[in-house]
């Protein structure tokens, strides 16, 4: 194929689909997702598997097809459930990964912040014996609290002493991993299940095994308020100065504080944001979608988030969808797993590659935008 031909060709196949800037936050991320899953079907048909049935059952176990049948007070719905179950925390630990995306920061801390959230809620409310009616909103509170103080630290040390954020978050974590085990495994531990002892129903932000029309399931009371979370946030940074102030000095620092913008003021109230989105993260996750902390461990959803944060291009509804699609595949690969005799590993290879291509995003837009402006110059050229 010649060069001129290789150009039309895709001319027509990026160009048309993807030139218009105001369809790419959109556009890029299913052109991503669809990469995605073509490369993991590749990868399936090479094990000599049914990418087609592997991804169906997929689809089966996180709730959002039918299965065959199902196990007594279970159905489709209590499945689906569930799946909101896991989305909840990832979509605020992702909001998190966003908002300091958009000051040009990045908190690779969001796991330790999420364990010392779901810590301090945990031995303050959850051991308390409070009333569902005040331990419930206390424990929201306690988490955000002490997310934005961590996240707060950090941008603090990243404005006055010029530490990077990475490296700060990345050893913060390990201190939260390795202290707040020491505490559990010295005061809090169950003696059967070797985590943390587990909550009272009053301060859990899921109400389990609620029996309707004879089906028990699992209610996530933070997935509403997830929801109305990214839509704050992106009233936020879309409408109000603070907003506009942040995204100021994550777009260009020094012209930012040329125009006469506060940059260590915003820095350190991003980090509070992230923080405090990433502290609702873990009182979701470990008074949530679970009821105890199980010690020196760190939860992958911390680190996963920044791929859902980069596939919905760091907006807070695109975010939602994104959350969506990797709880999908993460909740759905034990039942493919079994039926498609494909091993779970295969769903994190996809979420693999939907991470390697999301962060070729960028590069997609201005090969777009070269394509575009080459398509331009050969239209003036013709005419």
């Amino acid at each position: 194929m010649s060069k001129d031909k290789k150009e039309k060709f895709f001319s027509y196949s990026l160009i048309r689909p993807l030139s218009n800037e105001k369809w790419q936050p959109i556009s890029i991320p299913l052109v991503s997702i669809l990469i995605s899953f073509i490369a993991a079907a590749v990868v399936i048909l090479l094990i000599g598997k049914n990418p087609i049935q592997a991804f169906y059952n997929l689809f089966q176990g996180a709730g959002i097809l039918p299965k065959p049948s199902y196990a007594g007070y279970k159905s489709m719905v209590t499945d689906f459930l569930s799946l909101l179950n896991a989305m909840t925390p990832l979509v605020f630990a992702s909001l998190a990964v966003a908002v300091a995306f958009k000051a040009g920061l990045f908190n690779i801390g969001v796991s330790g912040q999420m364990l010392v959230s779901g810590f301090l809620a945990t031995i303050i409310v959850g051991y308390s014996g409070l009333d569902a009616v005040i331990a419930k909103p206390l424990v929201l509170l306690v988490g955000m609290v002490a997310g934005g103080l961590i996240g707060g630290l950090v941008g603090w040390l990243k404005y006055k002493f010029n530490i990077n954020e990475v490296v700060t978050t990345i050893m913060l974590n390990y201190i939260a991993q390795y202290v707040i085990s020491f505490f559990i495994q010295m005061f809090y531990i169950d003696p059967v299940s070797r985590q943390s002892q587990y909550i009272s129903e009053a301060a859990r932000l899921t109400l389990v095994n609620v029996e309707i029309a004879n089906l028990k399931m699992d209610i996530p009371l933070g997935f509403i308020l997830a929801i109305i979370t990214a839509i704050l946030v992106k009233f936020v940074m879309d409408k109000t100065v603070v907003g506009f102030e942040m995204k100021a000095v994550g777009s260009n620092r020094n012209a930012a504080k040329y125009a006469g913008i506060n940059v260590g003021r915003n820095t350190v109230l991003a980090m509070v944001m992230s923080g405090g989105l990433a502290g609702l993260a873990g009182v979701t996750y470990y008074l949530g979608h679970f009821s105890s902390i199980q010690p020196k461990v760190l939860s992958s959803l911390g680190f996963d988030s920044i791929a859902v944060s980069l596939l919905g291009n760091s907006h807070p509804i695109g975010v939602i969808f994104s959350s969506f699609l990797v709880s999908i595949i993460d909740q759905g690969s034990t039942y493919m797993s079994s039926q498609a005799g494909i091993r779970q590993e295969i769903s994190s290879v996809i979420i693999g590659l939907i991470l390697l291509v999301s962060a070729c995003g960028e590069y997609l837009k201005f090969k777009v935008r070269r394509l575009k402006e080459k398509e331009v110059d050969r239209k003036e050229r013709e005419s």
